[in-house]
């Protein structure tokens, strides 16, 4: 469960493509936590900006902006402007979340004797991956910045974290699933 969202779109008129007496007040989000794609039931009263924040969670008094959570939704089920905001918005969650990515660099670990969890970051091959494992042996990672200092070559560390998280939201066929949940079965969809 993701107890905060950032904002993808608001749709203060529902969706255009649904037929006029089916349109109702639609906010799409995406889950800092889990990267959860969520389309949202807004307050009345409420308005959104692109990128802000908002808490979803348990507690309905803490819950100032939003009615209910209507459900998970796939990317593909996204507005356009949503699918035009997410790249910036995924990077804007890794860089607030700096400490958890760091922590995924300094743990991360091999899938198999052939082949290492970072080698599914988008851009990065064998090589970048065995020297970002031989300088953590010697001192674990403590911001993006400091990486980018130790390791020849490797540019925009925060940018390859927030690449596999697009990939895997935007590809339903992915096999490893490091940061975001699977997408959801069309059967169940709603």
């Amino acid at each position: 469960m993701e107890d905060y969202v950032y904002i993808l779109d608001y749709l203060p008129n529902g969706r255009a493509d649904l037929p006029p007496y089916k349109r109702r007040p639609v906010v799409y989000g995406v889950g800092e936590n889990q990267f959860t794609l969520l389309e949202l039931i807004p307050r009345s009263d409420a308005t959104f900006d692109i990128g802000e924040r908002i808490y979803v969670g348990k507690d309905a008094a803490k819950r100032k902006k939003i009615e209910k959570i209507k459900g998970r939704v796939n990317y593909e089920d996204l507005t356009s402007t949503a699918h035009g905001e997410f790249p910036y918005i995924i990077l804007d969650i890794v860089h607030k979340s700096e400490e958890r990515f760091i922590r995924f660099f300094n743990e991360a670990s091999a899938i198999s004797t052939r082949f290492h969890v970072l080698e599914l970051l988008p851009g990065l091959g064998k090589k970048m991956m065995h020297e970002i494992l031989d300088e953590r042996k010697k001192k674990l990672f403590t911001s993006f910045e400091e990486m980018q200092e130790r390791i020849d070559f490797l540019r925009s560390p925060d940018k390859l974290i927030a690449k596999r998280i697009e990939l895997e939201l935007t590809d339903p066929n992915q096999k490893y699933r490091i940061f975001t949940r699977p997408p959801l079965s069309r059967s169940h969809h709603y």
